[in-house]
């Protein structure tokens, strides 16, 4: 019996030692670099511009002129956004390049959801990682870039959530203003500066 147990013993250490070797020798997952990390995020928001277009004429169709305003301008926000990680590429040697992405149009309210989703995952996981990574590597330029995309998203899902809670509301008209140089997006025509980069009102495009 003792010579069993031995065995048996044997047999356990034997399997944790290639268990641990195997983990042992498994390489570490690589971080992405910046450039990786722009090159990700100018593909994200060049399919969310498109994505958000088509929200918009989905809107119309279905009697919601506030939300498909919302996602008007909401595209025209990507499309800043676009545009700064574009810059931001090329300032470091790189060519921006995006891959179209097979587009799903549902209803409104399923477009607002599946909206809410992205953003919150955009402001609240993807961009503070490639923002750490930014400071990382001391890249100036990419992580200011990456930060005025990551405060934008978080004015996107709060127009998400209004939206959502009372959809209804959103037949109507509605106007909205977005800052041409970060993309921040809101309803309320009253502010006077961006409160993500500070630039006056003037330098708001209105949408509706």
């Amino acid at each position: 019996m003792d010579k069993i147990k031995t065995l048996v013993l044997s047999g356990l250490v034997v399997s944790f030692m290639m268990v641990v070797s195997f983990a042992a020798d498994k390489p570490a997952a690589k971080t992405p670099t910046t450039l990786e990390n722009l090159q990700t995020a100018f593909n994200g928001e060049s399919n969310a511009k498109v994505r958000y277009e088509a929200f918009s004429v989905k809107a119309d169709a279905e009697g919601y002129a506030g939300v498909a305003g919302f996602f008007r301008a909401a595209a025209l926000s990507e499309g800043i956004h676009a545009a700064r990680h574009a810059k931001a590429i090329e300032a470091m040697g790189g060519m921006p390049k995006a891959e179209p992405e097979a587009l799903i149009v549902k209803s409104t309210k399923e477009n607002l959801k599946a909206a809410l989703k992205d953003e919150n995952s955009e402001s609240k996981k993807i961009y503070p990682a490639f923002v750490k990574q930014a400071l990382v590597e001391k890249n100036n330029k990419a992580a200011m870039s990456f930060k005025g995309a990551m405060a934008t998203e978080v004015s996107h899902a709060k127009l998400c959530s209004q939206a959502l809670a009372k959809l209804g509301d959103w037949k109507e008209k509605m106007k909205f203003i977005v800052c041409q140089t970060c993309g921040y997006t809101t309803n309320d025509l009253s502010i006077k500066l961006c409160p993500v980069c500070s630039q006056p009102r003037e330098q708001f495009t209105q949408v509706e």
